[in-house]
């Protein structure tokens, strides 16, 4: 849960779009640029560029092509025993602060984070939990760190932002991960002693396109410095930070008689000369939000301030992103338990036509998908937490998975527990307090919440990105045959390549194979079968519209996205259904047997039929007509529903 400087992510493609060999095209990329103008074509091959090459496709990846790949990921991994023990003393102290000693209806109201809770954060070590400890950090594992999010989360979402953005995406994160050893050991001590830290991409103009990004640093004469000018908009933390990390253009690189644009990561003081907080911003929710924007006026900033090297800047913010968004379902799931307590006790003591609210079948539905959803998001983020501890574990997929699903079911927890409370869901908690009533504070957590679906990567973005990874295997294997713009050579030679590809593929969809392994708990091994089974379905599913639509496919966003939901409730499936198997295996007594089947089962079968109407509405659905429509409106028609309102 972390910054809206992301309200618009780094550049995703539009549409994967089979690519020609030739001029236009850049080495390495499968998407076609030639029909595109100079903007598209630069934000595209921006962030391709960026995308890296990739190894293995992933468990998550593999759906989506009808493999079932669970030798990779099972069983499930469980966090060590000695990991549990590295982290239990901080988590332990943060649970203790959280309790006692931070009052979030109070920094809700007043809109700031007092200082005193902050030094204790610091105190603690939460500027640095995963900080190597030769740096000065707790050098903690990523499951310990998500383990510490869901607790921010269950309590105040400003701390956790403040937390987060500090460190999954500020100054920590990519040094750690690009920075030299001259930069780690000059900044992570900082950063992990409480110096706060923050990241700046976003601008008025550029938000998911990087091409229009202006902010330029430009080398000095001197041939030691960069001379930085531009304004970030949306900069979290950047109202207090001491460090941040700054996305700019630089200059552009020649390759193949055309210029390449490069953007740059830098690492600058805040208290740099030209260096300027113009003004914080302010939102419906997370009113302790230190959020501003940022305005660089002839800033100087030294080489060796450079991360991850010359025009590699999306690189580091793309990778960084990976593994920092994960942070966001973590805080979902913590936020999603203290809606069970709250929709739980109030569903169990208020009583209404003689009996507590919870036992009419319309309050007990919203009860159970709620304590269904937190378990299934638990699963899935500790699943991708656990990879990112595995060294070299491709994320990306799953990472995104993780957001969109989370944050959406997160919305739908908080949501569905103010209307279980109602009109004491909408009322604040201090005026429930003033009226001598238990503050609860859903209103605030409300506010809070609807952020999630859009920073970070919106909803809808995270949908464009996961597409594109499902797509690429055909693009790579297909591109040049659905080319009609190829010579006649090159495209048959395509085409033969292709065809050999899909000869070998296609058939293999068609027969049961994989499922759950012989010594997986009886209880859920229909739940691994069925996803087993659905992923051929669904990669049948994805290569009948890609005959069918072609290079047209990019307008076919909803039938994309629709692929996506589907890929990632069977992703989710598999995530609940081996989390419950180790945890019944590990003889945690936190989890009852009976009481972990029963509630597996209840989302299994929820998630089913979710797959069923996602499945159902690519054939039949209102996408034309809606599109139409829309297209009507931003032609000025329809004018007569303006009529009736005051203009």
């Amino acid at each position: 849960m972390k910054t809206p400087d992301l309200l618009d992510p780094p550049a995703v493609p539009k549409s994967p779009v089979p690519a020609a060999p030739g001029p236009e095209r850049e080495a390495g990329t499968v998407i076609d640029t030639s029909t595109m103008n100079r903007g598209q074509r630069e934000a595209l091959e921006l962030t391709e560029a960026a995308r890296g090459a990739g190894g293995d496709r992933s468990f998550a990846g593999e759906l989506f092509m009808g493999g079932f790949s669970l030798g990779r990921v099972y069983p499930f991994p469980l966090q060590p025993a000695v990991d549990v023990a590295a982290g239990q003393p901080f988590l332990t102290g943060l649970a203790r602060v959280l309790k006692h000693e931070v009052d979030p209806d109070r920094i809700d109201e007043e809109g700031e984070i007092p200082a005193a809770v902050i030094q204790r954060l610091a105190e603690l070590g939460a500027f640095g939990i995963k900080v190597p400890q030769e740096y000065g950090g707790l050098g903690l594992s990523q499951v310990n760190y998500a383990r510490a999010a869901m607790l921010l989360g269950s309590v105040d979402a400003n701390l956790t932002a403040l937390l987060s953005a500090h460190q999954s995406i500020g100054v920590p994160e990519p040094v750690k991960l690009f920075g030299t050893e001259a930069q780690k050991k000059k900044y992570l001590p900082r950063m992990a002693h409480g110096e706060i830290s923050a990241f700046a991409l976003t601008e008025k103009g550029a938000g998911s396109d990087p091409a229009r990004m202006t902010t330029r640093a430009e080398p000095a004469p001197d041939g030691n410095h960069f001379i930085l000018n531009g304004e970030k908009l949306w900069c979290t933390n950047g109202v207090k930070a001491g460090v941040i990390i700054v996305m700019a253009r630089t200059p552009g690189q020649i390759v193949a008689g055309r210029e390449k644009n490069r953007i740059t990561a830098f690492i600058v003081e805040m208290n740099t000369p030209g260096v300027e907080v113009v003004t914080r911003c302010h939102f419906m929710g997370l009113r302790a939000l230190y959020n501003g924007v940022v305005r660089f006026t002839n800033v100087r900033v030294p080489r060796e301030n450079i991360v991850g090297g010359e025009g590699r800047g999306l690189k580091v913010a793309l990778t960084t992103l990976n593994t920092g968004r994960l942070t966001i379902p973590a805080a979902c799931v913590g936020l999603m338990k203290r809606c069970l307590v709250y929709a739980r006790d109030w569903s169990s003591s208020r009583v209404q036509w003689g009996a507590p609210i919870g036992q009419h079948a319309a309050i007990a539905d919203k009860l159970a998908r709620i304590a269904a959803d937190a378990f299934a998001c638990e699963a899935m983020t500790l699943f991708t937490s656990a990879l990112v501890d595995r060294d070299g574990a491709d994320i990306r997929i799953e990472a995104a998975m993780c957001k969109l699903w989370g944050t959406e079911a997160a919305w739908r927890a908080v949501d569905e527990t103010m209307q279980i409370r109602g009109g004491r869901g909408y009322e604040t908690a201090q005026s429930l307090k003033q009226r001598g009533e238990a503050a609860v504070p859903i209103e605030r957590m409300l506010r809070d919440a609807r952020i999630n679906r859009i920073f970070e990567g919106s909803s809808e973005i995270m949908r464009l990105f996961l597409a594109r990874e499902a797509l690429d295997p055909h693009l790579k294997a297909a591109g040049g045959a659905l080319d009609s713009r190829l010579p006649a050579g090159p495209r048959a030679a395509a085409m033969a390549k292709a065809f050999a590809f899909y000869a070998r593929w296609y058939p293999g969809l068609l027969l049961p194979r994989g499922g759950p392994p012989a010594d997986f708990t009886p209880a859920f091994r229909p739940a691994l079968a069925y996803v087993a089974r659905t992923s051929r379905q669904l990669a049948r599913t994805l290569f009948h519209a890609m005959a069918k639509h072609g290079p047209k496919l990019e307008r076919q966003q909803l039938l994309l996205g629709r692929v996506v939901d589907i890929g990632t409730e069977l992703f989710a499936m598999a995530a609940t259904a081996l989390y419950a198997d180790a945890l019944l295996k590990g003889g945690d007594r936190e989890y009852p047997p009976a009481e972990l089947e029963q509630l597996v089962q209840c989302w299994v079968a929820g998630a089913r039929l979710r797959i069923a109407a996602g499945f159902a509405g690519l054939a039949h659905n209102n996408d034309g007509r809606n599109y139409r429509l829309a297209q009507a409106l931003l032609e000025g028609k329809h004018g007569y529903l303006r009529g009736g309102i005051v203009e």
